[in-house]
């Protein structure tokens, strides 16, 4: 079954804002959470939006007030983001972002205590519309699921990274982990007792696993750096970049020992007519994405295509015939709905 985008925005605005969120926060939550879903990053779309009510009604996410700036200068800045909404908050660092690059170049702001950010990927696609290239990444300093290269025991996130920009052929938005697979889609084949295609995990000894459960086990297991068992060691410095960036950068991480779900964040913005110019640095990047497309592939093989193609098509095609969502997610937002007294269609 699929459902209207317009009105799935709707509910689940009116749906946040009943649970103590403004309606310029609640509206943006609920614009991110939908473009997760319209982007195929379905663990991290509206399947989000009943764990962010429980936050909302149990008082770790903060539904009103601002952010501090705790530093910076010139491009950069420091925020506190007090455990509001992390999607507000990562739009609103974009925002400021944007206006530090079109005046230096580039801009940066650094957010500790944020809420959880949701998926990157559904960021992207604002910066690359302004013709501004957009880098985003995170980690979250009380969760532990990946160890680091030849050890046993987590001591970090899976630390997302993306990137999106325009080219004169199209965008180019990724949205990578820095392990082969992520805590949310652990714990949906989890409780499916369903396993991974690939041995993406380890369990407790070492050992690669294809089976979720080992993280759910005691000792627990971990997610395998991009690389896995044997080339796991470029995961793991790709991953330790993002601590360094996100929790060093902010003052906010695995010292401070935070106990509750949220987020470090780097937003990084760039305007690249402050340097060669925005003309070439499309044609380049637009020759360059030509080329892979028209790479030659084995016989029966699809074509090449670039980072955030096939979600781009997905996301037009989930506007026009409306987007599919997780088991569970649509009959959770119909019942919150019909105990809110909002109307919702459901199906279209």
């Amino acid at each position: 079954m699929r459902y209207d985008v317009s009105e799935l925005l709707a509910v689940c605005t009116a749906l946040l804002q009943k649970a103590g969120l403004d309606h310029e926060k609640a509206l943006i939550v609920a614009e991110v959470l939908v473009e997760g879903d319209l982007m195929g990053h379905d663990t991290h779309g509206l399947q989000l939006l009943a764990p962010y009510l429980a936050e909302l009604a149990a008082g770790r996410m903060r539904g009103t007030g601002d952010i501090t700036v705790t530093g910076g200068r010139g491009a950069v800045a420091s925020w506190d983001g007090d455990y509001l909404p992390g999607p507000w908050l990562v739009v609103r660092a974009m925002q400021e972002a944007a206006a530090k690059a079109r005046e230096f170049g580039m801009g940066a702001i650094a957010i500790a205590r944020s809420h959880h950010i949701a998926s990157l990927a559904s960021y992207l696609k604002r910066a690359a519309d302004e013709d501004l290239i957009v880098i985003i990444q995170c980690s979250d300093p009380a969760v532990r699921a990946v160890a680091p290269h030849g050890g046993l025991h987590a001591t970090h996130t899976p630390n997302p990274v993306a990137i999106g920009y325009a080219t004169d052929a199209g965008p180019v938005l990724m949205d990578i982990s820095m392990s082969i697979t992520t805590n949310g889609m652990s714990g949906r084949l989890h409780k499916t007792g369903a396993q991974f295609s690939g041995q993406w995990l380890k369990d407790a000894d070492g050992n690669a696993t294809s089976n979720p459960s080992v993280l759910f086990s005691d000792p627990a297991g971990s997610l395998l750096p991009i690389g896995g068992l044997e080339y796991g060691h470029k995961g793991f410095a790709l991953g330790t970049m993002v601590e360094a960036l996100t929790s060093g950068l902010s003052g906010f991480g695995r010292l401070t020992a935070p106990d509750r779900w949220g987020a470090s964040v780097l937003v990084q913005m760039i305007d690249p007519t402050a340097f060669a110019g925005l003309d070439t640095f499309r044609a380049e990047t637009g020759h360059f994405a030509q080329a892979c497309r028209s790479n030659p592939v084995p016989e029966g093989a699809p074509p090449v295509r670039m980072p955030g193609e096939h979600g781009l098509a997905m996301r037009l095609q989930y506007l026009q015939e409306g987007v599919p969502l997780p088991s569970g997610v649509a009959e959770d937002i119909a019942n919150r709905c019909a105990a809110q007294a909002i109307s919702w269609t459901g199906a279209v």
